[in-house]
């Protein structure tokens, strides 16, 4: 869904993480919550490389951001032999976001724990 489907749909700002209108971000799935809007990314990495390490970065960003606005929270799940070789900036992601989660978070039931 993209962000302007989001703000269409449901009435929300979200012009901080769409640089005021000019960028177009589409997010793999969203969930409405009565009291929240749940954007979410997936990816599994099965090999290192630089993207692994812009997507880090993109996605702390985009987390900052997402915390600025009321009603609104960035999800990521990724895994993968690929963030072996890219364990810093994962990690340096991990340190500013709330949700950030593996395929074992979720085989453990996360998402309910997460989407209220």
């Amino acid at each position: 869904m993209y962000i302007h489907e989001i703000t269409d749909k449901w009435n929300i700002d979200l012009s901080d993480i769409s640089n005021q209108g000019k960028m177009e971000k589409r997010f793999d799935f969203v969930i409405k919550t009565k009291n929240m809007i749940y954007a979410i990314e997936t990816n599994f990495y099965s090999s290192g490389g630089s993207k692994l390490n812009e997507t880090a970065r993109s996605y702390k960003t985009l987390a900052l951001e997402a915390d600025t606005i009321d009603g609104f929270s960035f999800v990521w799940f990724t895994d993968g032999k690929g963030w072996i070789g890219a364990r810093n900036n994962l990690e340096e992601t991990f340190d500013v976001m709330e949700h950030i989660y593996n395929i074992r978070d979720m085989e453990n039931g996360i998402i309910s724990k997460v989407i209220k």
